[in-house]
């Protein structure tokens, strides 16, 4: 944020958009989570621009205060309806022949996009993506090699591909979509291949959850020590304990899908290496 108007009330959408930016820095490593704590509980308790300022300063991407208008302008709030843009898509193709290929982050899924590997691997990442229609065609063409589609929760898949020695994976179809939520449709062809689809959140929404739960755990505690005067001691400890005990349960289970997660991308991108090095790609 820059210095102007720093009397400038903050809105929700404001504050909001500073602790995606430190769930981002806490994700990549450039906060502990010490710093990450006391820099989001003083984002939630800023009044004015003027207060949210200092809290990314030494963070890249640092958000600009925004310009003053008296129209209102259409937001994207990460909203289904708001990641479907319409257009022509920012890629529409991608080729691995004794090589990989992939695609993710912030880009636009066109209506068809075809992917074509022989000997090779690539990756479709639409956690992050907007989508040019409702209702998208990933098409997968994988001769010898494997393609990876990655959908975010919520998204409807619909598998058509076939495969002849290979196969397609149908572990994500028959969950239906969530209201808004763009259809995707995995259609092509596997020879001695494989093609796989799976679903998963990013890290930075891993880590949002995960915070979630933390603020859950802290509003529980307070509200049982609201009633403290009324309940066994006892009691209370024991519903402490239990609260641990859980969140023990449910990050340890976080921890291991994580290391499987990075496990599986490090063994792929050491197979990519190989292939490189065996290609003379350098």
């Amino acid at each position: 944020m820059t210095d102007e108007l720093p009397e400038l009330r903050a809105s929700d959408a404001d504050r909001e958009r500073v602790a995606e930016q430190l769930r981002d820095a806490l994700a990549e490593g450039r906060l502990d989570m010490e710093e990450f704590e006391e820099r989001l509980e003083a984002t939630y308790a800023a009044r004015t621009y003027g207060e949210l300022t200092p809290i990314t300063r030494d963070l890249p991407g640092a958000v600009p205060s925004p310009r003053i208008s008296m129209v209102k302008q259409p937001v994207d709030d990460g909203s289904w309806s708001s990641r479907i843009v319409g257009g022509e898509g920012t890629s529409a193709w991608g080729v691995a022949v004794l090589s990989g290929f992939e695609r993710k982050g912030r880009w636009t899924v066109p209506k068809r996009f075809n992917s074509f590997t022989f000997m090779g691997g690539g990756e479709i990442d639409l956690r992050e993506a907007n989508f040019a229609d409702r209702e998208v065609v990933v098409n997968c063409v994988a001769v010898m090699g494997g393609l990876n589609v990655i959908v975010p929760p919520g998204v409807e898949v619909v598998v058509r591909g076939i495969g002849i020695m290979g196969g397609f994976d149908h572990r994500e179809e028959g969950r239906p979509g969530d209201p808004g939520a763009p259809r995707v449709i995995v259609t092509g062809f596997a020879f001695w291949g494989g093609v796989g689809v799976e679903r998963k959140l990013t890290r930075a929404e891993r880590q949002r959850l995960k915070e979630e739960r933390r603020q859950e755990k802290l509003e529980r505690r307070e509200a049982r020590k609201e009633l403290q005067g009324s309940r066994d001691g006892g009691l209370d400890d024991m519903f402490d304990a239990l609260d641990e005990a859980r969140d023990l349960i449910r990050e340890r289970h976080d921890e291991r899908r994580e290391r499987h997660e990075e496990r599986r991308d490090r063994h792929r991108e050491r197979r990519e290496d190989r292939r490189r090095r065996h290609d003379g790609d350098y």
